[in-house]
């Protein structure tokens, strides 16, 4: 019942269009009844009486019926289908604002083509029995039970005949639509595997041409495409089991009338009048019979994707902000970092174990080591992009948990070492560093990261596009841009995971300038991968296996022979 309240609860907004549906539904399943009935009238009384003028005004009253029912055929397809837009519409914004809500962790674990799947197919199959459902529903009953009290009031034996189809066509729908909900959740999951490999396919479309994987890419297509292929296959086997059984039911509904109606004939219990009168209510019962076979099929696959939309939707934030969360206020910028255990996942071990440091306000602080040291890690626990497990992080003694996460992370500013341009202009990306920005202000940004001639030389200037992940763009380009775009963001704190050392020499040159201007003022914690661009630091701390196992100066800790020295040497 929760899952139905909640479907329905996005019909709220919408009650008029809803309502105005499900009348046009209803008064057009009443008109279809009296046709049947004027022309038993007709064949009963009026013709065989020469009754011309009621003849007239029945012909007249078939023509107003059809000319009714068209125009709420017009309303139940226009505004009935619009009401499904809308139901999906906000389906869909839930959906995408949900999303933004959930913490890092939940995207390590999910694959962005599944969720491209339930954000796009199997949305829009919601939007379907969001329109459908209720009307189908609506106009089978209504046709159905309007048209057998009609048929039970000429003749009682007559419409028991007519009756002898349906319990197995009950029995029929509920056994097949059982397995079809349970094949088409099976689609929808190949569905989204093949979303997810073509989506990686494309992203790395150089890494699988340098590699010349395009063989194995293939197979792995293959793989997944060929399941889809095959519970494809195993749906269309219960469809066509399912449909072709509702078919020869429904027929049977013309040969019991035909045959029950005849031998009523022979015995007299009935005229020949009734038997065309009774043909004719089969020819309104298939109708929604039809809509049935239809809508089982449709609400099976609708239940399928709407259990899915759910399923993230249930999905908590692994990171919340407290009820008596406050904004954090950023004076000296002083972060301490006190007892911190972290661990991605239980199974995994601990990745970070005990540290503790402090790092004074407005000081460049390196934090370095090995690959897997847990360099990234722990500067990803500042903003809160995980939680810790045990321990404290302070900004100017607040501790990180207790204030909102946005004024958390609007105080720090973010140069990653996997540059994320969007596949939008130039503009575009340097907004998301300050979205009221005039253009003066981002070429002022742009030249303090060492690239606003280059951007001014570009014929369409700060419009250019970037292309997906700004492929049109060289590594320090990328890597300035998004200098640009934190200098516009003007932040208090600084995490820069330095990824120069795949770069030439000018463009590290460039880049580290631009961080110097960048630094200037603020609390800067640098993850070095090149140990000669962090001499300078005011302090270097250095992680191994997710512990601090040295700290100090460039100077002090190249004296003091440790670990830090072995990995200098080895630059």
């Amino acid at each position: 019942m929760s899952m139905i309240r909640r479907f329905f609860a996005y019909y709220r907004p919408y009650k008029f269009l809803f309502w105005l549906d499900m009348g046009a539904a209803v008064l057009s399943s009443v008109l279809s009844i009296f046709f049947p009935a004027l022309t038993r009238e007709l064949l009963r009384t009026w013709i065989p009486n020469q009754i011309w003028r009621s003849m007239v005004i029945c012909f007249i009253a078939m023509f107003a019926i059809y000319a009714v029912q068209a125009c709420f055929t017009y309303i139940r397809i226009r505004w009935g289908h619009q009401l499904g837009v809308y139901v999906e519409n906000d389906m869909r914004k839930d959906l995408f604002s949900h999303l933004q809500k959930l913490s890092f962790g939940y995207y390590d674990h999910t694959k962005t083509g599944h969720l491209m799947s339930r954000m796009t197919n199997d949305l829009f199959q919601i939007a379907e029995v969001a329109h459908h459902c209720p009307e189908d529903s609506l106009i089978s009953v209504a046709t159905i039970v309007g048209a057998y009290i009609v048929m039970f009031s000429y003749s009682v034996p007559m419409a028991l005949i007519s009756l002898f189809p349906f319990p197995f066509l009950i029995v029929w729908g509920m056994v097949f639509g059982r397995k079809q909900k349970r094949v088409s959740r099976e689609v929808r999951s190949h569905v989204a595997d093949v979303n997810a490999n073509v989506e990686n396919s494309v992203q790395g479309i150089r890494e699988v041409k340098s590699f010349t994987s395009e063989s194995f890419q293939k197979g792995l297509f293959d793989n997944s495409n060929n399941d889809l292929a095959k519970s494809r296959k195993k749906q269309y086997s219960v469809m066509a089991a399912y449909q072709t059984g509702m078919g020869w039911l429904r027929n049977m509904y013309y040969f019991t009338t035909v045959a029950g109606g005849s031998y009523l004939i022979y015995k007299g219990f009935i005229q020949s009048y009734d038997l065309v009168a009774f043909l004719l209510y089969v020819s309104v019962v298939l109708e929604p019979i039809d809509r049935l076979i239809n809508f089982v099929e449709q609400l099976s696959q609708g239940i399928a994707a709407f259990e899915r939309f759910t399923e993230i939707m249930d999905v908590d934030p692994s990171i919340k902000d407290d009820e008596d969360a406050t904004e954090l206020t950023v004076t000296e910028g002083s972060i301490l970092y006190k007892n911190v255990r972290f661990t991605y996942d239980t199974k995994d071990g601990e990745v970070i174990g005990d540290i503790s440091f402090d790092i004074k306000g407005g000081t460049t602080v390196a934090i370095v080591g090995d690959s897997g040291a847990g360099k990234t890690t722990t500067a990803s626990l500042l903003p809160r992009f995980y939680e810790i497990d045990s321990g404290l992080i302070t900004i100017d003694g607040q501790d990180i948990r207790k204030v909102t996460q946005r004024s958390l992370r609007q105080n720090i500013g973010f140069v990653q070492q996997n540059v994320f341009l969007f596949d939008a202009d130039i503009r575009e990306n340097l907004r998301y560093g300050n979205p009221d920005a005039t253009d003066d202000q981002m070429f002022a940004a742009l030249d303090a990261a060492n690239i606003g001639d280059f951007v001014r030389s570009l014929p369409n200037g700060l419009s250019t596009p970037v292309g997906e992940h700004g492929t049109r763009l060289s590594g320090g380009q990328k890597q300035r841009i998004s200098i640009a775009r934190v200098f516009l963001k003007n932040p208090p704190i600084l995490i820069f995971d330095e990824a120069t050392s795949s770069l030439d020499n000018e463009s590290e040159h460039l880049i580290q300038e631009a961080f110097k201007r960048l630094s200037a003022g603020r609390t800067s914690i640098v993850i070095a991968h090149r140990l000669t661009t962090i001499r300078e630091a005011d302090e270097i701390i250095v992680l191994d296996k997710g512990k601090v196992i040295e700290a100090g100066t460039h100077e002090s800790l190249l004296a003091a022979g440790g670990h830090y020295a072995k990995l200098y040497s080895r630059r």
